[in-house]
């Protein structure tokens, strides 16, 4: 796939008691892994909600691509490694250059593909944290999501994955994989975090799409 041209520096500011600014190199035009959807600026505000437990913890973000969520971790702490399809070189080089951007040059990016044991997956280090923004896209890849989900959570029984979705369709449901994969999932509500805002982190994006949030662990 050609290199998409048109690119700039995307600037997000979360504010509190204390503020952070983020830059990441975003694609204008909408590819998958190359532009900063409304749900990474949700998980983004959920994981600055939460600063002050991030310090010392080791989080994972699956399909990472610009890696907004994966960098506001790095910055507020947290031992951070950023992933996305060893099939997508573009988008590794991606979270690379927004970890180059924001002063994170040794939060390692690896290669792991949903539903694929590769040896980057089965050699990771214990985890307390995986992150997932907008993963459940498309129906075809919620299986293979879960299959590398369970995998991480039976290795590392008391991790949670954080994860931003947004509802597309009535029909969308995770329920029955679930419990299949003998998962349990926790909603949690925008409004808990400051995510229901039209403008978030100097985004018009969040506002304008209905983006949920759940926590899924071992049942």
């Amino acid at each position: 796939m050609a290199e998409p041209r048109r690119q700039r520096a995307r600037r997000y500011r979360f504010e509190g008691p204390a503020a952070l600014a983020v830059r990441v190199p975003e694609v204008l035009d909408s590819q998958y892994g190359m532009y900063v959807w409304p749900c990474a600026v949700v998980l983004a505000q959920y994981l600055w909600a939460h600063r002050r437990s991030l310090p010392g913890k080791r989080v994972l973000e699956i399909g990472a691509g610009v890696s907004l969520p994966g960098v506001v971790a790095a910055k507020c702490g947290a031992q951070v490694i950023l992933s996305d399809s060893e099939e997508l070189p573009q988008c590794l080089q991606r979270c690379r250059s927004s970890c180059l951007m924001n002063r994170l040059p040794h939060v390692p990016v690896l290669g792991i593909t949903w539903g694929r044991l590769s040896p980057e997956l089965l050699s990771l280090a214990p985890i307390d944290i995986i992150l997932g923004s907008d993963v459940f896209f498309d129906p075809k890849d919620f299986e293979d999501i879960l299959t590398t989900i369970y995998f991480l959570l039976e290795k590392n029984p008391q991790a949670q994955f954080w994860t931003t979705y947004q509802v597309r369709s009535a029909d969308w449901s995770i329920e029955a994989l679930l419990c299949k994969w003998n998962l349990k999932s926790i909603h949690i509500p925008l409004h808990s975090f400051g995510a229901d805002k039209e403008h978030l982190a100097s985004s018009s994006l969040p506002g304008r799409h209905t983006v949920e949030m759940m926590i899924i662990s071992l049942v």
